[in-house]
């Protein structure tokens, strides 16, 4: 199948002057620099947007506190969660012209834009909105004696913590982003988000959607740049009252030192991992290898909960990685406008050149490189999935996040060995069991060190369920109802009568 033909309004919304988007408005900015946004499949620049400066952080915040304390704080719970609502029809109404952007940025395949960053945005919106009504304190009983036969009550009740900066990685521009600007907003709180340069547009144009969806003006604000400038300067500020992050771990940590100095704003920190997926003996060679290219190659394995660690048991590694094999050759790789593409281009240059040296790296290492492991030739950021079978878990590529269609692999003999080699790592994000032994499996849950435990499926998020991780994988908790305390305070209130 040919590649789809862009969407007049795609063609439109990338010939625009982009910069940011601040107060219900489009802003240019005051600086006068500029960063290209590329396409990772052509390696052309598709778009330029004016780097952030000090000027627009500033105008951002100031935005966000005056909708927290005035518009914002005068809309009815009940109309907050309209606003999502609305917003979710919006995405599907737009869904279309929003995936293509998104491909265009990130190189997901069409496919998965669609389904996954703008449908499942849009089903996150409406979970996030059914809470808008349901967040509540409680009353309680104290013991206080009474001298002159006054009386005592108590209750508590939750209040937003202000402005949220939320900084976004480039895996998925608009998902994470509604993870982040849903809970702010259905708790009552106001935001500035700050896309990766990677991934600049889509949220943009979020934000022109979220005015039409009747959501007041400086309660979503975008600023765009990098991380050297508008990223300290939004954490630092002292009306920034939480700080919410996806990234990789080095960057997380020097975020929330830079959140707690001075003024202890409160952080949520999605960070990394080196998640481990376990392949019980019972399985058949197709359930495992069926389970290994979920929970690994989806999005090119950009995705932060992906599997890179495979542990096989010995009778079963040399049949898997031949089948395994002969299933990745058979993936179509190119161009993410193709419907019929199965994995796209890494998402920009510096990934794809850091993907590159871990490759080289296990050469140098002497690790078996069965398949892939090599840039494909011609223009884009492509390589093909790759599968490397380690000598020791003390292999680079055991120890190391790729954030890429990488799966490295490693025999055990024994169910000991293999807890033992699942939680052998700083990180904690998730993990997965796959068999048929359902005791086996409950066994296991509550000896490895994640925080998600899927069994015999990896990588699927409910807006239900609570995601972070343990370790240094980071700290607090995205959606489920776990959300609500990280985006408000808890006041306690006691009365004498």
């Amino acid at each position: 199948m040919s590649e789809l033909t862009l969407l007049p309004e795609v063609r439109e919304f990338l010939n625009r002057q982009h910069g940011h988007y601040i107060n219900g408005e489009p802003v240019s900015g005051t600086g006068d620099v500029f960063f290209e946004v590329v396409n990772p499949a052509t390696e052309h620049v598709i778009a330029k947007v004016k780097e952030g400066t000090k000027v627009e952080v500033d105008a951002g915040i100031a935005a966000a506190y005056t909708a927290f304390r005035g518009a914002w704080a005068t809309t009815t719970p009940m109309e907050r969660g309209n606003c999502l609502n609305r917003l979710a029809d919006l995405f599907e109404k737009n869904l279309e012209e929003l995936a293509q952007l998104e491909s265009l940025c990130s190189g997901k395949t069409i496919q998965l834009s669609r389904f996954l960053e703008v449908g499942s945005a849009a089903q996150f919106l409406r979970y996030f909105a059914g809470w808008a009504t349901k967040i509540s304190g409680e009353t309680l009983n104290v013991s206080l004696p009474s001298f002159n036969g006054e009386q005592y009550k108590a209750f508590t009740q939750r209040e937003p913590v202000g402005v949220v900066t939320g900084i976004i990685p480039w895996n998925f521009s608009i998902m994470i982003s509604i993870w982040k600007l849903a809970a702010a907003l259905t708790c009552g709180c106001t935001i500035v988000l700050k896309p990766s340069e990677f991934t600049p547009l889509t949220m943009l144009r979020v934000a022109e959607l979220a005015k039409e969806a009747g959501i007041p003006d400086g309660v979503i604000n975008i600023v765009n740049g990098g991380g050297r400038e508008v990223g300290p300067a939004l954490i630092s500020h002292p009306l920034c009252s939480k700080v919410t992050f996806t990234g990789s771990v080095p960057t997380g940590l020097a975020v929330g030192r830079a959140a707690m100095e001075g003024k202890l704003t409160r952080v949520t920190l999605e960070l990394g991992g080196k998640n481990g997926a376990a392949f019980l003996a019972d399985l058949p060679v197709e359930k495992i290898v069926d389970g290994i290219i979920e929970a690994g190659y989806l999005n090119q394995g950009q995705i932060c909960a992906a599997a890179e660690r495979f542990y096989i048991h010995s009778s079963l590694i040399d049949e898997v990685l031949q089948q395994l094999k002969q299933r990745l050759s058979t993936f179509k790789i190119g161009s993410p406008l193709d419907e019929t593409t199965k994995m796209g281009p890494l998402a920009n240059k510096a990934h794809y050149e850091k993907i590159l040296g871990l490759f080289e790296k296990a050469r140098q290492e002497g690790s078996e490189i069965i398949y892939g492991g090599e840039a494909i030739v011609g223009t884009g950021y492509f390589v093909p999935p790759t599968i490397i079978r380690a000598n020791s878990p003390d292999d680079t590529l055991m120890k190391e996040e790729t954030f890429g269609p990488v799966g490295t692999f490693l025999s055990y003999d024994d169910e000991e060995e293999l807890i033992e080699q699942m939680n052998s790592t700083p990180f904690g994000l998730a993990a997965s069991i796959w068999t048929n032994d359902l005791s086996k499996a409950m066994r296991m849950i509550s000896r490895i060190e994640a925080g998600t435990v899927w069994v015999n499926m990896h990588t699927f998020l409910d807006p239900a369920v609570p995601f972070g991780g343990v370790k240094s994988s980071g700290i607090g908790r995205e959606f489920g109802s776990a959300f609500i305390e990280h985006y408000t305070e808890l006041k306690s209130v006691m009365m004498r009568y």
